[in-house]
């Protein structure tokens, strides 16, 4: 019988199936079609079954990058290009074998996905910007830049556009750079962004704008309801953009068009969506058999007919039925005039200078020649070298005689105390759970990221460098102190951002208060109700609606200003205007807390008191600033510093309404350590020294408060 038990348990472990994960960031009819297609292959081969796991795409890339080396992520993973040299010096991703048949695919998404002689991907599909058109305002499009700009008067008046994109995003901006002769990176592979072509592109763009031809502080949202409200006729936009056209808009899709001035086509980026095996993958050889089967000629038609994708299979692109729909056929014909995005790291680098650049032109703060020079700067800065390494063993021994100390101080009073902790032993073991949830939720991390501001991260890589970004920040050594790149600079911003906050939402809060617990006003537990109501709708909701509010051209404010004769204000523009923008989104969202903290607060203070001061013949002032606000201090004191705390690190309104506008001018340290670490090319180090420094402004702050 156990050798029997014995045979059936080797039967079932050999029969066991392999198991590769496959991550994905597709959604809608893409997602449907790679279920299909992945459920067609569990169906066939049942001794390796795929796991299709759709990830957001927001979060998509910094899972990956942290799942994957810890062994948590996907054997097999679908997605764009643009990363793969930083993923290849970091190990992410293995190459497909030398030799791999590549030849049904369109060269440029093979020239895409390879990198240094290896092929790292198998192409599935490309995505592109092209011309969307609506057809009931323009039957054909344009086929250079003089046409598109003889056509565009005709169809622009009383809030409609011949022509919307979002022009401020380098991305979308990169055809016209393209086509007027610039680019990122010069003939021998240096970053240059301050070319002549660059500046001329962007100053087509500044034509444009200011002959009222575009539509002013674009957004996606708003372009995609132009275009659906039939109040644009043309649009710059990629495959993605399909999802969001009404079903009652007749459309057709074209390659843009030549720039006149000189000869070339107006080249968009090409991205090209790949399949990639993991480095960390446990089951290699059976992923990159998956891996062919859906970038595959048979799969790829499924993905084009299913999934309305631009394959790169020339097979399935010349299937009749594929080529027959005039949208797949109008990127095709797009393609050839793509330029695929650089995968090399230093291309992450130059997205926030090249559209600082533009942000600048098109607000008229720099000429077009300016912007790009500066753009360069500020490239080359961000890109300097990491600091030099350093020496662990100093901070080890100081970490360790730390530790030592508060050891030989806690363990005496421990011992001592141990009949007493014995004795509230149950007390203890209530507060226990709550103690170790704040340790594992709170101070670990805070630990583990005070020790990530010692090391420099680089392509994936960290090299300990002790105090270096703490004087890097503290010195100004990269950025002048006036710079809003500074940490002074910000901290400044942010020291007035939370004053001004926090007087508005006391002055505000405590009137309302008081007129409110007058019994003379009528309906007062309505007028409460619906005075808590902007402190009950969630934050980052309130901020969206803010920022449409505060729009130059389509805003409910701008619309009133002009309706009493002021005019619109461009309330991005300039730092006075984007910060009082941010502050009236603040204080509509802070007051009803410090409202309801004095509510509370006066149902404990005696009438008898005011109406003695009253009889003694003092004011209402005198009664308010002499009896009321001292007894409120105690209840408002610590609502202050709750409220100061919470306004200092209030990410979500100055990322959503200003987003930092102008030049990050109205940032505060908790948005500037986020693009640090997020969008200036993953200075986690960095941003993690800005985080340890609030940490201790907070800190030092609270404590002043307390005395």
């Amino acid at each position: 019988m156990p050798a029997l038990l014995l045979l059936l348990l080797s039967h079932l472990a050999v029969a066991a199936p392999i198991q590769v994960d496959l991550w994905h960031a597709y959604r809608g009819e893409e997602a449907a079609a790679i279920d299909a297609l992945v459920d067609e292959w569990n169906a066939t081969h049942a001794d390796v079954q795929v796991d299709a796991l759709a990830i957001p795409y927001a979060g998509f890339f910094s899972k990956l990058e942290a799942a994957a080396p810890r062994g948590n992520g996907p054997d097999l993973f679908i997605a764009a290009h643009e990363r793969i040299g930083a993923w290849r010096q970091a190990g992410l991703v293995r190459p497909f074998p030398d030799g791999e048949d590549a030849r049904d695919y369109h060269p440029a998404t093979v020239a895409a996905l390879t990198y240094d002689d290896d092929l790292v991907g198998l192409p599935l599909a490309y995505k592109c910007l092209a011309l969307f058109l609506n057809r009931a305002l323009l039957d054909r499009p344009p086929t250079t830049t003089d046409e598109l700009v003889e056509l565009l008067p005709g169809l622009t008046g009383d809030q409609r556009f011949g022509l919307a994109y979002v022009f401020t995003d380098p991305y979308m901006h990169a055809p016209w750079m393209h086509g007027f002769g610039g680019g990122v990176f010069a003939d021998d592979g240096r970053v240059d962004l301050a070319r002549a072509g660059n500046a001329e592109s962007m100053a087509f763009v500044l034509d444009l704008q200011d002959r009222g031809l575009l539509p002013e502080e674009p957004t996606s949202a708003l372009i995609t309801d132009l275009f659906n409200q039939g109040r644009a006729a043309m649009v710059i936009s990629g495959p993605w953009f399909l999802g969001e056209i009404s079903p009652d808009i007749d459309f057709f899709v074209a390659p843009l068009p030549t720039v006149s001035q000189t000869g070339r086509p107006a080249s968009p980026y090409l991205t090209v969506d790949g399949a990639f095996v993991s480095a960390f993958a446990e089951h290699p050889d059976e992923a990159m058999q998956v891996a062919r089967f859906l970038a595959g000629p048979d799969a790829a038609r499924r993905r084009a007919l299913e999934g309305r994708q631009a394959v790169a299979s020339l097979t399935a692109a010349a299937d009749p039925e594929v080529a027959a729909d005039p949208i797949l056929a109008a990127f095709r014909r797009q393609l050839d005039a793509a330029i695929p995005m650089p995968s090399v790291p230093e291309m992450q680098a130059t997205w926030e200078p090249l559209a600082r650049a533009l942000r600048r032109v098109t607000r008229h703060a720099m000429t077009p020649e300016a912007a790009v020079e500066g753009a360069q700067l500020e490239y080359e800065i961000l890109t300097r070298p990491p600091p030099p390494p350093a020496d662990p063993r100093p901070y080890l021994a100081v970490v360790g005689l730390a530790l030592a100390g508060v050891m030989a101080w806690f363990l005496p009073r421990a011992w001592r105390a141990r009949r007493e902790i014995a004795r509230f032993a149950h007390a203890y073991a209530y507060v226990g759970p709550a103690a170790l949830a704040m340790a594992l939720l709170v101070v670990v991390p805070f630990v583990v990221g005070a020790a990530v501001s010692l090391f420099a991260h680089r392509d994936g890589t960290f090299t300990f460098v002790g105090l270096a970004n703490f004087l890097d920040i503290l010195l100004a050594r990269d950025w002048p102190i006036s710079s809003p790149l500074s940490f002074w600079f910000t901290l400044g911003v942010t020291v007035l951002w939370t004053v001004s906050n926090v007087a508005l939402h006391v002055t505000i809060g405590v009137a309302l208060a008081m007129l409110l617990r007058e019994p003379w006003l009528k309906l007062r537990g309505i007028y409460r109700v619906l005075l808590i109501l902007p402190w009950a709708v969630p934050n980052y909701i309130t901020a969206l609606i803010w920022k449409g509010m505060f729009h130059r051209q389509f805003g409910a404010i701008n619309g009133f200003l002009e309706w009493v004769g002021i005019g619109a204000v461009s309330w991005f523009s300039s730092f006075t205007t984007a910060f009082a923008a941010n502050l009236a989104t603040n204080t509509w969202l802070g007051f009803p807390f410090m409202m309801v903290v004095t509510l509370g607060a006066l149902q404990s203070i005696p009438r008898d008191l005011e109406q003695a001061a009253d009889v003694d013949g003092a004011t209402g002032w005198q009664r308010f600033r002499h009896v009321t606000l001292p007894l409120l201090r105690p209840a408002l004191l610590p609502a202050v510093i709750l409220g100061s705390v919470w306004t200092f690190n209030m990410f979500n309104i100055i990322y959503l309404v200003s987003g930092g506008e102008p030049d990050g001018a109205t940032e505060i340290l908790i948005s500037d350590a986020y693009r640090w670490a997020f969008t200036r090319g993953h200075f986690y180090g960095y941003a993690s020294a800005y985080a340890v420094l609030i940490f201790f402004v907070l800190l030092g702050y609270s404590r002043l408060m307390n005395r």
